[in-house]
């Protein structure tokens, strides 16, 4: 069975897909092969697109957790259009570095972008 996530607006995501949580990019990584679903209490993270693999991941012990959690800002998926808008704010935002968000841009589905491959390669190497 594939990996996925329903997400509390009834998306469904699966470790390739981005999402918009607090503010931020994200992908959901699974620990095991189990698909999470809407009554599911099956362990997930979430990883921020850039800062991700350690720290600074989101563990769920179950996606009720993530229900609670979920709030403002926090949108699921966005269409090319819309990453390119939240980049475009992103700049502007002193949290973020160029650095930062040109790594963004090229993992994020936008006009110059890439679709997520460098961090699809990562995964599947274990780095």
């Amino acid at each position: 069975m594939a990996q996925k996530l329903t997400l509390p607006n009834g998306e469904t995501v699966t470790p390739d897909d981005v999402f918009l949580y607090n503010d931020y990019p994200y992908r959901v990584e699974f620990p095991g092969e189990e698909a999470v679903s809407e009554d599911a209490e099956t362990e997930f993270w979430l990883s921020p697109l850039y800062w991700g693999g350690g720290e600074m991941d989101i563990p769920f012990r179950e996606r009720e957790a993530l229900v609670e959690q979920w709030g403002d800002g926090s949108e699921g998926t966005l269409t090319d259009e819309e990453w390119e808008q939240w980049l475009g704010e992103a700049r502007a935002d002193e949290r973020f570095d160029d650095e930062e968000l040109d790594a963004l841009r090229g993992e994020l589905p936008v006009s110059g972008g890439g679709v997520g491959v460098v961090a699809r390669i990562r995964r599947a190497l274990g780095l």
